[in-house]
């Protein structure tokens, strides 16, 4: 463990410029935002000759725009002005909403963009047309111009065409002449073509279902038929109207989708599909090119997630398939976007968990493993970059500190790993193409994200927003009443270290024992305890001054630890998650400034899972819970994500209502708050309203606050006030009374 992070008093810097205030719960979600503004999106052109960015208006920091920092010319200028390309309301699909909710996009005007390999231009939507940027001219060109929507638009790799999907179909677009080739003509209703499926988008982080060849002369997509999978009528609360809606979902246990993947010639038309095996019930997570458009990857995953196969099709021989690895696990396998094919196809890097942890493995063409490139009890995140002419591969990793993320290098020959970035920083990386240079999106519990473009050795070339705490910084006149959390470690039953940080109030009064809040999410795929700055974070040190103590422990389960740190919890949810979190209670209970009595959990999601089933198990150590959005029985949650960590109902029926809330609901003994969005369209208002009867049922008290027209991320600023003022008064009058 670092020893800064020992002090219980650090202050965050920047002291003497204002006089200190309290924060103020309204001010938490308004704009200006007090973490400061620090460009989105950030981009390097391939080229590494400029940065872009997005940037909010001045006066609706929701609504952004498209920006460059040209690197020789030391410049920021703006590219492209949303507004004057449309402006007003947008209007968007249902499909797009819902794209865009699991993207977790919540802002307008230009959202994402993408750049043409030869760095010459820019492509994004808007309003659900195309626009095409040339830098050469500085003019956006409208390449569509459709009642339809257009959505998931790419340049190709020669920079001649766009492809896009228009009402589930595959089209591209000659961007000379503007004629527009549809490419697939069968989609429309329950067939989606080039589309990823909800569960892919949901739970794999694959927002697309084609890829372009590295020639232009192929595409290689995804054909999706949802006519197996349950069409379920959904529904949305508004504050003054019901939206229904028929949707195909994959509840656990049922059907998914029957995916085939094909690759059409564009040059003669000709599409041909490509056989993943008999068996229809699988995944295909990932579709990936080689170095040429001669041999297409993709990955094979099966129903139970525990087996997975990269496999290589030779488009040149009538398309011959190769196995050129396989991953197993006895749980699941975690996917990983970490494949990365070399140039003329001497070999790829691979990301592997399989001695415990995440790391890099170079293999030959043929699947014959050349080296392992990373080893030791820490995983490495994900690949940054490779520059093969000086055989180096650039990746962020926590291989100093479970607690922060760094970039590192090491030779495709193996050897030592040399960090490239500050410690007691967490370090989000952009790296240029060929890794010559990185964006630096840096952080600490102390210290609001800041961004630099960077040289190799660490050395600021241009900072991209300072972030510092000037008399102008909203954040100024309330940072001298912030305290750093302490961090520390307790040992699971198991013996395996947890990681905990508790925020407590500067000074302590003599004699005073304090409540304590738990903040919680302890599921899979997430970590909470980081050296990093977060906004959410913001709403502890409020908490914290309202007089409670703040306590958050990474459970087992939790993510970026290992796969021994993760496995405990395979077939039997919220048991080793909660046996923890009362573990950092009984050491809570130890200290003498705490008053044992007056604990608190909440939790938003998993979070609001775990916060029932703490009040629910664990009654003797939590008085009272904030749940928010919870899950409350998997069998209403979808396939590829509970499967994961549950296995097929059939086959582990008893792990199922073990891990559902309601048998425990007896258990209940202090007070219970529960909010849900209305029209959360990722954990169903069904979760909730099945719960609420139960409690009703039984005669068991609880609260309930619940959101019309708000989904699973409760998004905006009168939604987020009213919800932490109702949780704060939740907690107050149970503990502060």
């Amino acid at each position: 463990m670092l020893s800064w992070l020992v002090a219980l008093y650090l202050l965050i810097g920047g002291g003497g410029m204002a006089a200190a205030n309290q924060l103020e719960l309204a001010r938490l979600f308004a704009d200006p935002a007090l973490s400061g503004t620090t460009p989105r999106s950030l981009t390097m052109a391939p080229d590494g000759s400029r940065v872009t960015y997005l940037k909010g208006k001045p006066d609706d920091a929701d609504r952004l725009d498209l920006w460059e920092y040209h690197i020789k010319d030391a410049e920021h200028r703006l590219l492209v002005d949303a507004d004057s390309l449309v402006s007003g309301d947008e209007v968007l699909s249902d499909e797009e909403k819902a794209r865009r909710e699991r993207m977790r996009l919540f802002a307008t005007g230009i959202i994402s963009y993408s750049w043409s390999k030869n760095s010459d231009a820019l492509l994004f939507p808007l309003n659900g047309d195309l626009y095409y940027y040339q830098l050469s001219n500085a003019k956006a060109k409208k390449l569509t111009d459709t009642a339809e929507f257009e959505t998931d638009a790419t340049i190709s790799p020669t920079g001649k065409k766009v492809a896009f999907i228009r009402q589930q179909n595959l089209f591209i677009l000659d961007i000379a002449s503007g004629k527009e080739t549809q490419l697939t003509k069968d989609g429309g209703g329950v067939i989606k073509n080039g589309m990823a499926e909800f569960v892919a988008q949901e739970e794999m982080d694959r927002m697309t279902g084609y890829w372009w060849s590295p020639d232009d002369s192929k595409i290689a997509f995804t054909r999706i038929d949802e006519s197996g999978v349950a069409e379920v009528v959904r529904n949305e609360i508004y504050a003054d109207e019901i939206k229904l809606f028929n949707q195909r979902y994959p509840y656990t246990g049922t059907a998914n989708v029957k995916i085939q993947l094909a690759v059409i010639d564009l040059n003669s038309a000709k599409t041909s599909w490509i056989s993943h095996g008999a068996n229809d019930d699988i995944y295909i997570p990932r579709v990936q090119w080689s170095d040429s458009s001669r041999y297409l990857s993709y990955q094979w995953q099966d129903r139970q997630q525990q087996q997975l196969e990269l496999r290589l099709v030779d488009l040149a021989k009538q398309d011959k398939q190769q196995v050129l690895l396989t991953e197993q696990s006895d749980t699941w396998l975690n996917l990983h976007q970490d494949l990365h094919f070399l140039k003329n196809n001497t070999g790829f890097i691979w990301a592997s968990e399989r001695d415990g942890f995440k790391h890099l493995y170079y293999y030959d063409f043929s699947g014959k493993l050349v080296r392992q490139l990373t080893k030791g009890q820490w995983p490495v995140d994900e690949i940054a970059a490779i520059d093969e002419a000086k055989a180096v591969v650039y990746f962020t990793g926590r291989k100093d500190s479970p607690l922060e993320r760094h970039l590192y290098q090491v030779s495709l020959n193996g050897g030592e790993i040399q960090r490239l970035t500050a410690e007691n920083y967490d370090h989000a990386v952009v790296m240029a193409k060929q890794g010559t240079s990185f964006i630096d999106s840096f952080s600490n519990v102390s210290t609001p994200n800041k961004v630099a473009l960077r040289a190799l050795d660490g050395k600021v070339l241009t900072w991209l927003a300072q972030n510092e705490l000037t008399e102008q910084h909203p954040l100024t006149p309330y940072h001298q009443q912030l305290v750093a959390p302490r961090f520390g470690t307790i040992a699971a039953e198991d013996g395996q270290t947890l990681h905990y940080r508790l925020f407590a109030p500067k000074q302590f009064e003599q004699g005073k024992k304090y409540p304590v809040i738990v903040s919680v999410y302890g599921g899979p795929r997430a970590q909470r305890v980081t050296n990093s700055w977060s906004a959410r974070d913001l709403y502890l040190h409020y908490l914290v001054q309202q007089g409670y103590l703040v306590f958050q422990l990474d459970n087992r389960g939790s993510y970026n630890r290992g796969k021994a740190f993760e496995d405990p919890i395979y077939k039997n949810l919220a048991s080793v998650e909660v046996t923890d979190q009362i573990a950092g209670v009984k050491y809570l209970r130890s200290l003498p400034y705490v008053d044992s009595k007056r604990v608190g959990i909440y939790g938003h999601s998993y979070g609001g899972y775990m916060a029932i089933m703490a009040m629910f198990k664990a009654s003797d150590y939590f008085a009272a819970g904030v749940s928010g959005a919870p899950v409350t029985d998997w069998a209403l949650y979808d396939t590829h994500y509970t499967e994961r960590y549950l296995g097929h109902p059939t086959d582990n029926a008893k792990g199922y209502q073990q891990s559902s809330v309601f048998p425990y609901a007896d258990g209940l003994k202090g007070a219970l708050l529960i909010y849900h969005g209305m029209a959360d369209d990722n954990v169903l208002f069904t979760h909730s309203t099945k719960l609420y009867k139960q409690l009703q049922d039984k005669g068991l008290s609880f609260e309930m606050m619940n959101y019309p027209g708000s989904k699973h991320s409760m998004f905006g600023q009168p939604v987020q006030t009213h919800l932490h003022q109702t949780i704060t008064e939740f907690f107050n009058k149970q503990f502060m009374q």
